[in-house]
């Protein structure tokens, strides 16, 4: 399927696409650099787009004012992930935990999440406990060589009760849990990039 015939179902289906300057859109699983080394988006042919559910568009839009308050940007690196994406995915990492064990239980494929990080006006991340999805080239070398081990290690860096970090990247993990927050996102505990709505339930899987 190409870009244009993704984005009329997309459209169709009632996501709306993430465009505005605000926001700095660079999905992680349309370029290579990732925990699964595989350029997914870009090979099902949804590349460096990011698409969500209106709601979740509402309530990134009312970030604006406190993200120009603080002379701030939200970096996107996921937003929702098709199904098949999902699969590619697991199939390439199948290390229990990563990923929801199925399409259905995750919330990017609802379209109801994203994967955030702040960063300076230039583009630049702010420091955090991790890079999202705990990723460096040397982990996604160590796993695809049979080695979970240090991925597993980092995994325990990016949970919001991890405390061994420096201050700056705890004060940079606090500061995007309470903007995220007070906009009606949802946390989850394990993953301190990933924001979604409440009861993703409520929202039909996406399939394209």
């Amino acid at each position: 399927m190409d870009a244009e015939s993704i984005e009329h179902k997309l459209k169709a289906c009632g996501l709306v696409e993430i465009t505005d300057s605000h926001f700095i859109i660079d999905m992680m699983y349309a370029r290579r650099e990732n925990i699964a080394d595989l350029p997914v988006y870009k090979q099902i042919g949804l590349g460096n787009r990011a698409f969500a559910h209106p709601q979740v568009i509402e309530k990134m839009l009312s970030l604006i004012p406190e993200l120009e308050m603080l002379n701030l940007k939200l970096r996107i690196c996921d937003a929702y992930r098709p199904p098949l994406a999902h699969i590619l995915l697991m199939q390439q990492v199948p290390l229990p935990g990563l990923f929801a064990e199925n399409y259905q239980l995750s919330n990017h494929c609802h379209g109801t999440a994203v994967d955030v990080c702040l960063t300076d006006l230039n583009g630049n991340n702010l420091d955090f406990p991790t890079e999202i999805d705990a990723y460096t080239p040397e982990i996604a070398q160590a796993l695809h060589q049979g080695n979970p081990t240090p991925l597993r290690e980092n995994l325990i860096r990016a949970r919001h009760d991890y405390q061994d970090a420096s201050p700056t990247a705890l004060t940079n993990r606090k500061l995007l849990k309470e903007l995220m927050i007070s906009h009606g996102f949802e946390p989850i505990p394990h993953e301190w990039w990933h924001y979604n709505l409440q009861n993703f339930e409520d929202y039909p899987v996406i399939t394209i």
